[in-house]
Formats: structure tokens, sequence, C-alpha cells
């Protein structure tokens, strides 16, 4: 009798499939509000950035200017100074969020960043090097820093192969490369100039003072084309963070999928390296939140990249604004944020056995 009533209260096949179909619909419900939510949190930093400043502007005049009104001094504040500027900010914010949520997930280290394995760094020497040597500035500057990033990331990745990719050793290995190349930058530091110096250090810290729209245009060029591609290699990763040799038995073109996303991620961090600097931890901590926002959702890049736009956008408003006459650089703040994480997150795997 307890067998058949086992029996009876199994579910059928219809029943089963019903409570998957309910199951899914949850799923991309919360999915959607918390997206939502973070979209939200990006407008409002947006909208604050347009109003606040040395000329204070109502909201209507602001939202008067941007369909085409206002008064010339309205134009010239919102649409020259602070748009431009605002804008620039949710995009990097943007960039390095979803490059942090593709290196983390496909690495399956948390650690694994662009700004800890040593791209960012890749961009920052290159940039450092070609400004202080070569005399490279503008377009061209933002150019060799994308190219440095690019090389530093493929570097990492052939160092790190051996018959396929592991995360722990690729994380080790771009932290080596990575303190290799700000000795480099330390080292042209020293040898240059004050003026020289004090110019590439703001840039070094990650600043958006003084960016404007030929700043902009390139980098949304970029993630117009990268975030979709990124998107679309995605749906390869579920299979990759199973390990090469389940992946590889799922029909996964292992290799080809890897270098993709992780080609995707580089360049990612790279523009937005090139437009702002190596704004640091936005891509570290962003995956973390927004992963902690929706449990069980994987990697969930959408909201990593709408996580880092609000961090970046609203660390900008503290950098312009926290103190009386003084602009901080946005990656000063974003390092008050990131920092004491790295810290937890170090000491809590030491806690629990992992840590070194």
């Amino acid at each position: 009798m307890n067998g058949l009533d086992t029996m009876a209260e199994q579910p059928t096949a219809a029943e089963a499939a019903a409570r998957l179909g309910r199951l899914r619909r949850h799923r991309r419900r919360g999915f959607g509000a918390v997206c939502l939510v973070l979209l939200l949190a990006v407008l409002t930093a947006l909208l604050v950035s347009l109003c606040t400043g040395d000329i204070a502007l109502p909201v209507g005049d602001v939202w008067d200017t941007l369909l085409g009104g206002g008064d010339a001094g309205s134009r010239f504040v919102v649409v020259e100074l602070r748009l431009p500027r605002a804008l620039l900010a949710l995009l990097v914010g943007f960039a390095f969020g979803l490059s942090g949520a593709v290196f983390q997930a496909l690495l399956r280290n948390p650690l694994a960043s662009p700004d800890v394995i040593g791209v960012s760094s890749g961009a920052a020497a290159a940039a450092v090097l070609a400004s202080m040597v070569y005399g490279v500035s503008g377009i061209a500057l933002s150019g060799t820093a994308l190219v440095g990033a690019l090389a530093a990331g493929a570097g990492v990745y052939l160092l790190a192969w051996r018959r396929g990719i592991n995360g722990q050793r690729l994380v080790l290995i771009g932290v080596g490369v990575g303190t290799g190349l700000s000795s480099i930058v330390s080292y042209l530091m020293t040898r240059s100039e004050v003026t020289e110096a004090q110019s590439a250090f703001v840039w070094l810290a990650g600043s958006l003072n003084g960016r404007s729209w030929p700043q902009f245009w390139p980098l949304f060029g970029a993630v117009v084309v990268l975030a979709p591609l990124t998107l679309l290699g995605s749906r390869a990763l579920p299979a990759l963070q199973l390990g090469d040799g389940t992946a590889a038995g799922l029909g996964a073109r292992v290799e080809r999928d890897r270098l993709v996303l992780l080609g995707c991620a580089t360049a990612l961090a790279g523009v937005a390296t090139a437009a702002a600097g190596p704004v640091g931890f936005v891509a570290f901590v962003s995956p973390p939140i927004a992963r902690r926002l929706l449990p069980g959702h994987g990697a969930a890049l959408l909201p990593a990249a709408l996580t880092g736009s609000a961090l970046v956008g609203l660390a900008d408003l503290a950098g312009q604004h926290a103190l009386p006459h003084t602009q901080l650089p946005v990656g000063l703040v974003t390092g008050v944020v990131g920092a004491p994480y790295l810290l937890w997150l170090l000491a809590r795997a030491n806690r629990v056995g992992q840590g070194g």
C-alpha cells in the first residue's frame, strides 16, 4: 500500500511540465524586475548628474533642454558639459560590469576581473608609454590603450593555457603580468617631468574630468558592437562552466567559444579603459552584486552591466560633489567601495580553506 501511495503522489508528466513552466515564468519576472530597478537607478543617476553642479537646474528645465528647448545657457551646461560626461560614466560602467561578469563566470573565479588579471594594467602601460615616450595624445592614445589591453589579455591567456584553461592558474598568471606592467608604469612615472607625471596619475586613477563627446562616441560605437556579440556568445557559457570535457561532450566548441567570450570581455575592458582610464574595482564588484540580487540566475550578465553603470554613475556624482571645490577621480571613489570587498573576499576564502 505504501508503494502504491508513493506512486500516486508522484506528479504526472503534464503536472511536472506545468510546474517547470511556472518556475521559468517566475524566474523571468524576477529577472525583469531586477533589471527594471537597476535601470531606474541608472536613469536616476543620469538625471541627478544633469541637474547638479555649480549651476543647479530644475528637472523641468533639464527635460526641456534635452527635448530641444531651453535657453542657450542651459543648452551649453546640459548638452555640452554635463550630458557627455554623465553618459560616458554610465557606458564605462556598463562595459566594465559586463566584462567582469564574463571573466568571473567563464573562469569560475570571483577574483577574475580585468583589473586583477592584468588587462587594465596592459592598457595603462601602453597608454603611459605612448604618452610619455612618443608624445601620443587624443584618440590615438585611446587606441593605444585598447591595443595594450588586448595584448595583455592575449599574453595572459597564452601563458595560462595548458591543454585548456584553469581559472585559478589564469588569475595567478594575470596578477603576475599585471604587477610587471604596473612596475613599467611606475618606472616611466619616475623618469618623467612633474607635469607629465601629474597628468598621467590623474588618468591612471580613472577620471572623467574634462571628458566630452569626442571620448563618448568611440566608446558608444564599440559597446554597440561588443555588447550584443558578448550576449550572443554567452549562450555557450552554461556548458563552458561545467568544464572542458563536459562542455565538449555537450557539443560546445570549447576553444572557439571561450576565445570569443574572453576576446569580447577583454575588448570591453580595453575600450572602457581607453575612454576613462583604469577605473578600479567596477568589473570586480558589479557581478557579485548582480548575482546576489538574482540568486540562481548564473552569470547575470545584463544585471551586472547595469550594476556597473549605476555604480560608476553614482561614483562620478559623488566624486564631483562630495568635497566642495574639488573633483575626485571616479576611480578613487570606486576604490573606496571595491577595496574592502576584495579584503573581505580574501578573508572569507581563507576562513573556508580556499585561500593561500
